[in-house]
């Protein structure tokens, strides 16, 4: 019942994040027409905010394993609601730019803070299947922040799809502020030196490297398939814009099943080599991006299906590696650390999914951007072989993966 006291709160609040990540994509039509923002411009929002999260998540990681995981989520979501509040007051992309990149900064505190106190209650044999659940919640967070955000919109305007999630935001970060337990009550306050000597034990093992360059690959193509599923479908499928939102979420549905799969599997068949069910999971990305090329002009039902399992395909290794091997990696003492440093790394690849979807689909087409998918998840898989490799050698090791 303790622990459940934890995993509550912490799967509510990084739920809650995508409240203040999501409505600016839902209201940058809007936006445009009635302040006559430039697409360029919209792009540069976005730039600057993916910029700033890859900052945040190094930044954040560290400051966490120092000040806790209870103050870092709760005033970083205090902190991120405050920055979409002043943006939906806003009127200038200048000012846009500014607010939403604050918010990039502020929203990286949620992910090392929350896998940090989950990190301190679950030990190493549960927490696949533990995490596998948890996991769940940024698929389910963007299901629901953004049909939030829609049906605001729609109603009151674009300016209430800012201003009302940002009370629940504020909301959460008082409510994990004011209840969030650290760790169980019998542990001792780790000194700062012992924290400070465990994260630089963690950063120099060559696993925490592979699986941040891993997770590049993998994020990269997760915030392809985000940004840009809706577009394809209605550009190139001729969907129309409602159902192309629908059909969209499959993506997260499979991805649901997929971090829980997935999880279990990694504790109960490859207990301390999380590489190997990842490296497995990642080859099978590769097929189902490339039948989801093949089979997406045949059929809502099962365009649908395929992006479904390329979800739960991608969804199952994206958790182990940013949640699951980052607390294996880093312990209590330096979980945060460990978990900013690989979300760190992925987030610097989804910077370039603009530039990799657009660049590559007017000039070679559609086929070709899940080719580049394809190659990036392959690249992804060669390296997780690698981490597989270690993990055998070091197979009597505690502190392996």
């Amino acid at each position: 019942m303790r622990r459940l006291r934890v995993f509550a709160p912490t799967w509510l609040s990084y739920a809650t994040y995508y409240f203040a990540r999501k409505n600016f994509p839902v209201a940058k039509r809007t936006i445009q027409l009635e302040l006559g923002v430039s697409t360029a411009g919209l792009a540069a929002i976005d730039t600057g905010y993916l910029a700033t999260y890859a900052i945040g998540q190094f930044a954040g990681g560290w400051l966490g394993d120092r000040i806790g995981s209870r103050r870092l989520i709760g005033h970083g979501m205090i902190l991120s609601a405050l920055s979409i509040a002043a943006f939906g007051a806003s009127s200038s992309a200048s000012l846009f730019a500014l607010f939403f990149g604050l918010n990039g900064f502020v929203q990286a505190t949620g992910w090392p803070g929350n896998v940090k106190a989950m990190a301190a209650w679950y030990g190493p044999t549960e927490r696949g299947a533990v995490m596998g659940f948890w996991s769940t919640c940024f698929q389910v967070g963007p299901l629901v922040a953004t049909a939030l955000a829609a049906w605001l919109l729609a109603h009151y305007g674009w300016r209430t799809a800012f201003f009302g999630p940002a009370v629940w935001v504020a909301l959460v970060g008082l409510l994990v502020l004011l209840f969030l337990q650290e760790g169980p009550r019998d542990t001792t306050e780790p000194k700062r030196a012992d924290i400070k000597g465990a994260a630089r034990a963690a950063l120099r093992n060559p696993v925490v490297w592979l699986l941040g360059a891993s997770y590049l690959g993998i994020k990269l193509i997760r915030y392809c398939i985000d940004f840009w599923l809706p577009y394809y479908l209605q550009k190139s499928l001729g969907y129309q814009q409602d159902t192309a939102a629908y059909a969209s979420t499959a993506f997260q549905f499979g991805g649901i099943f997929g971090a829980i799969v997935v999880g279990w599997i990694s504790d109960k068949l490859f207990p301390g080599r999380r590489g190997a069910i990842a490296a497995i999971f990642t080859v099978a990305l590769v097929l189902a991006l490339a039948l989801y090329g093949r089979v997406a002009p045949l059929g809502l039902f099962v365009n649908f299906a395929a992006m479904a399992l390329v979800g739960f395909c991608l969804f199952g290794p994206d958790a182990l590696i940013s949640g699951v091997a980052a607390q294996d990696l880093g312990g209590p003492l330096a979980a945060a650390t460990v978990a900013g440093f690989i979300n760190g790394c992925g987030s610097i690849g989804a910077i370039a999914e603009g530039a990799l979807v657009a660049g590559v689909s007017e000039r070679f087409g559609w086929q070709a951007v899940f080719q580049a998918l394809m190659l990036l998840a392959a690249i992804s898989s060669v390296l997780l072989g690698a981490v597989w490799r270690l993990q055998r050698q070091r197979a009597a090791e505690p502190a392996a993966v």
